[in-house]
């Protein structure tokens, strides 16, 4: 049976720096779910052309720069982070031979074989993010995932989750001390009504 090997990791947008090729659709849509979790992501788009939608998120995002010009391979010094979200294969192909050779982490846009990260569906209730990934599989199962994890999580987490924070803090001894505690304290999450009290 094949399995997922990815490692999930959260990146902190606002103290990166992303580039994303593509003006349209496409980097529409990333650089929005950029936004999305990261309002001060720091986001510069390269295109020829930009869709209005993009040129709007500039008066919105003092963080996004648009830049009106073919990708080159200047475009990726000091990025940490690339995408490619063009509808040109051959364009995102060259973005990618560019990014590898600087170093660069890499997302193309709908060719998984090219990605050395995926932006999968994100369920978010306050504080508590929860990334679903199928491997670059189907984003279609992952996108239906979300919907059921954010209708099934209740809305009060968030403050399960900042009482939790304020016990955390106040706890004495050791780590493992404080892990026993915490694990004690959260079984009520776990435990079904026929488990033995």
């Amino acid at each position: 049976m094949e399995e997922n090997h990815l490692f999930p990791v959260f990146f902190k947008l606002h103290r990166l720096q992303v580039l994303v090729v593509g003006g349209g659709n496409i980097g529409l849509e990333k650089a929005n779910a950029m936004l999305e979790n990261c309002p001060q992501a720091n986001v510069t788009i390269v295109s020829l052309d930009f869709l209005p939608e993009l040129t709007s998120l500039t008066h919105q995002y003092p963080n996004i720069t648009l830049v009106q010009k073919s990708f080159s391979c200047g475009d990726l010094l000091g990025k940490d982070l690339v995408i490619a979200a063009t509808n040109n294969r051959e364009l995102n192909y060259h973005v990618w031979e560019t990014a590898k050779c600087s170093k660069v982490l890499i997302n193309v846009a709908d060719t998984p074989d090219l990605c050395d990260f995926y932006l999968g569906s994100i369920v978010r209730k306050g504080n508590l993010k929860i990334a679903i990934s199928t491997n670059g599989k189907s984003p279609t199962v992952a996108k239906r995932l979300k919907q059921v994890l954010q209708e099934a999580i209740p809305d009060t987490i968030d403050e399960v989750l900042n009482k939790l924070s304020l016990i955390r803090d106040k706890l004495t001894g050791d780590f493992s001390a404080k892990v026993k505690k915490l694990n004690s304290l959260t079984d009520v999450l776990v435990k079904s009504e026929n488990d033995p009290l």
